[in-house]
């Protein structure tokens, strides 16, 4: 379906239905935490540059810093990437906007895609969205955010990707995004679809081999965090989430392993860094 889509974009394109070529953007949106500086810090610059790449103007480029700490709608949250986005796409006259979410992200534009009348902006930025690329999105939660919520010994392992104890991985929560995805929440099984396109790039599994150079991608450390805490999740997963909470909303996209250099899996972490081929996937889609 979506190379479909692809299809008739390009078909409309050739056409004199359109009458002036689109004015494409893309948008980079973090997952959980407080960021001031996601270019460096959260994204790092090698997956921005090489996405950059293929934009018609490389100076259509927004890399969001918000509160994702936060819970999904919070003005803090949501409140902060629509006054971000919107800006984004009325200074630069943006019809054509591809958002790039990862992880917890992904929960927060599809808040603002549910729900138009929510913010005034909302529906501004919608209508501009050509899609969201979801890269391991926590749509059904994990029960990573349970095991830290209950205050065990088992926080001081996972405390370091989730936070801790702060609102967003609260929300995260199976049963807690469970509520939200049956009332508040579009694009899973049994509720209407999103307005846009919500496609979903899903990583299957971690890597740590001390002896394989693949698992220094995104930096070892953090690969070898995520292979011990994949021991609480489903056999399918990528050290944070489930596979079946990264495809809980919207669209397949792709299975890491289906398009990455040398079949390679894509941990939590990495799926947010320039391994594998994988940015020039982003890229092309543009």
């Amino acid at each position: 379906m979506r190379r479909l889509r692809l299809f008739v974009l390009a078909l409309l394109a050739s056409s004199s239905l359109i009458v002036a070529a689109a004015n494409t953007g893309v948008a980079f949106v973090h997952g959980t935490g407080k960021q001031t500086n996601a270019y460096n810090d959260y994204w790092q610059s090698g997956i921005i540059e090489s996405v950059r790449q293929g934009l018609g103007n490389s100076s259509n480029l927004l890399v969001v810093n918000c509160d994702f700490d936060q819970y999904m709608w919070d003005s803090a949250a949501a409140g902060c990437l629509a006054g971000q986005l919107h800006n984004f796409i009325t200074s630069k006259n943006i019809d054509d906007l591809v958002v790039i979410t990862h992880s917890n992200g992904g929960n927060v534009m599809r808040w603002i895609m549910s729900n138009p009348t929510f913010d005034s902006r909302y529906p501004a930025i919608i209508n501009s969205i050509r899609w969201v690329n979801a890269l391991a999105a926590s749509s059904l939660g994990t029960p990573l955010a349970d095991a830290s919520m209950q205050g065990n010994v088992f926080e001081r392992s996972v405390g370091w990707i989730l936070g801790y104890k702060s609102d967003a991985v609260r929300q995260q929560q199976v049963a807690w995004m469970a509520n939200y995805n049956a009332n508040w929440l579009l694009g899973t099984s049994g509720r209407p679809s999103l307005p846009k396109g919500f496609w979903n790039v899903v990583g299957t599994d971690v890597e740590s081999a001390i002896w394989d150079s693949d698992s220094y991608c995104g930096g070892y450390t953090l690969n070898v965090g995520l292979e011990i805490t994949q021991n609480w999740l489903d056999n399918c997963s990528d050290g944070f989430l489930n596979c079946s909470s990264q495809n809980g909303a919207g669209s397949l996209w792709f299975y890491d392993k289906d398009k990455t250099h040398g079949r390679e899996p894509l941990s939590h972490n990495q799926s947010r860094r320039k391994c594998f081929g994988y940015d020039v996937l982003l890229r092309n889609d543009l």
